[in-house]
């Protein structure tokens, strides 16, 4: 939904819209509590914060068996040789572990993992709630690899309960420095729990993907997310979301960004502490920032961001990394275009450079800060979600727009980048305000009214030709990738996926393997 994302306060609205996150953490702290809206609202304390005596006091109750669920993975730095495994468990337990091997009868032994606990008070609605969020990584593994891993704790052994134990499995990634078989990843936005949910996961894993790039907006534990005094907040839908993604993310490593609805004011000062006690990725960001990070996978190289840091449609979190996170960018695509064995480099975030939808429309802080930045260093795909719809725009570059209609092949460095919206995986939907146009159903138009955000939340109006692509129902998007040695065509197909199997996009990124064709695009921008 538009507008700020922030817990209910209580406050009149102009004010709550003024608050920054670190304002409202501080307020709400100060305060303990927050007045009761129509369905709930939440106080809380940051893990290892004042809740951590309320939280030994909550042992597992006698003769109970704890089983973990919501198990998901998400790369290491490496991928080729760490992944990170994270799961939920009811209630408190001694000793976590998670084991792995090369045979699902020789899991080899324990590696201790770490509990982060959260605690939500949700006044007259349930009792006080805890969640216990538990993290371990493996190292040291061989790339391209299948493993099999268990988790488990004192009292549960997977591999001791023939009835109830259960053993997962994930592949690392392969090896950069060989031509990788071709291999397909899978992104979406905006999915929150539902039906509609379910069937995007289900479609989503009949493509197979090596991994999946979540584009913000996870589960929307803050349903509204305007700031109002009506917000609801409930943190046990987290529960539901990750029993929803479990049959895909205990096998494909779920790699998110954050989105406006993950901010939650009362965890911390920059309103990611849950966010940081349910996920584990990549530590190779920028300090202050949360959620950003990189990794290579084959011949792609892929960046995560927090648009929260500068967009202009709100303001709970912008400029919360003082700069940092833009000179990251712009140092982290300089590397990865660095790479020879680099072909691809593909960005991801939540809030959109370029769309068309009425509800959000662009955002002119990403247009300000980072399209440049994917000019400059020949960015191939750029993935957005907020709008909950499926848009693609026309290749662009340096503002310049190639018309590419459904089948088309672009060449990047002299078409520019791929812009995708993909933010129809489960909430629900937008009206889009143009007709559809997409494959089997094209509806070409020279020009679309829309809007881009701007200081002040001034809705500056603008002339579209760059929509290319557009579908207002569930859907994802899936990319095969296809290397290839050095000096020959290596590309990349995006498909529009519907939550019934239909593709309504195709387009293919083209470039020679090895960087043979690739422009010194930094010095034609600089």
């Amino acid at each position: 939904m538009p507008g700020i994302d922030i817990p209910r306060m209580g406050l009149p609205d102009r004010l709550a819209a003024r608050l920054s996150i670190a304002e409202q953490h501080e307020l709400l702290i100060s305060r303990r509590t927050l007045i009761t809206g129509a369905a709930a609202t939440a106080a809380s304390i940051a893990i290892g914060g004042p809740a951590a005596a309320f939280l030994r006091r909550s042992p597992v109750p006698p003769g109970r068996m704890v089983v973990p669920f919501g198990r998901h993975l998400a790369w290491g730095a490496n991928p080729r040789t760490r992944v990170n495994v994270a799961w939920q468990v009811p209630h408190r337990v001694a000793k976590p572990f998670l084991r792995v091997g090369e045979s699902p009868g020789d899991l080899g032994p324990k590696i201790d993992a770490d509990i982060r606990a959260l605690h939500s008070e949700l006044d007259d609605v349930i009792a006080p709630a805890n969640q216990y969020y538990v993290h371990a990584t493996a190292g040291d593994l061989r790339p391209g690899t299948t493993y099999y891993y268990a988790v488990g704790h004192r009292g549960y052994d997977p591999t001791d309960l023939s009835d109830f134990g259960r053993i997962d499995s994930f592949t690392t990634a392969p090896s950069r420095r060989t031509v990788a078989g071709p291999f397909t990843f899978t992104a979406f936005g905006d999915q929150g729990v539902s039906s509609h949910a379910l069937g995007i996961d289900g479609m989503l894993i009949a493509q197979r993907p090596a991994f999946h790039l979540h584009a913000g907006d996870l589960c929307y534990a803050d349903a509204t997310g305007r700031g109002h005094k009506d917000d609801l907040y409930d943190p046990r839908t987290w529960d539901q979301f990750l029993a929803q993604t479990e049959p895909v993310a205990s096998a494909v490593p779920w790699m998110a960004c954050l989105g406006n609805h993950d901010m939650e004011a009362i965890y911390s000062h920059d309103g990611y502490g849950g966010q940081r006690a349910r996920w584990a990725f990549p530590e190779n960001g920028p300090d202050k920032a949360a959620g950003v990070y990189s990794f290579i996978y084959g011949n792609v190289g892929v960046v995560a961001l927090d648009a929260n840091d500068v967009i202009l449609e709100l303001s709970g979190n912008r400029g919360y990394t003082g700069g940092a996170q833009t000179a990251w960018l712009d140092r982290r695509l300089r590397f990865l275009r660095e790479q020879p064995d680099v072909d691809f480099v593909v960005v991801f975030f939540h809030h959109c450079a370029y769309s068309t939808t009425a509800a959000h429309a662009s955002d002119g802080g990403v247009r300000n800060q980072w399209v440049p930045l994917f000019d400059k260093h020949g960015v191939d795909l750029v993935i957005n979600g907020h709008n909950h719809v499926y848009e693609r725009a026309d290749a662009i570059r340096n503002g310049v727009a190639k018309k590419t209609p459904v089948g088309d092949t672009v060449h990047p460095e002299r078409d520019g980048t791929v812009y995708v919206t993909a933010g129809a995986a489960g909430r629900g939907l937008y009206e889009s305000g143009n007709p559809d146009s997409y494959a089997g159903h094209v509806h070409d138009l020279d020009e679309i009214e829309s809007y881009v955000w701007a200081h002040g939340r001034e809705r500056v109006p603008e002339k579209v030709t760059w929509s290319r692509v557009r579908y207002a129902g569930y859907s994802f998007l899936a990319v095969d990738v296809e290397p290839a040695d050095e000096g020959h065509h290596t590309t990349m197909t995006l498909r529009g996926v519907t939550e019934h199997g239909d593709e309504i996009d195709r387009v293919v990124i083209a470039r020679k393997a090895g960087g043979g064709s690739r422009l010194t695009l930094s010095d034609e921008v600089a």
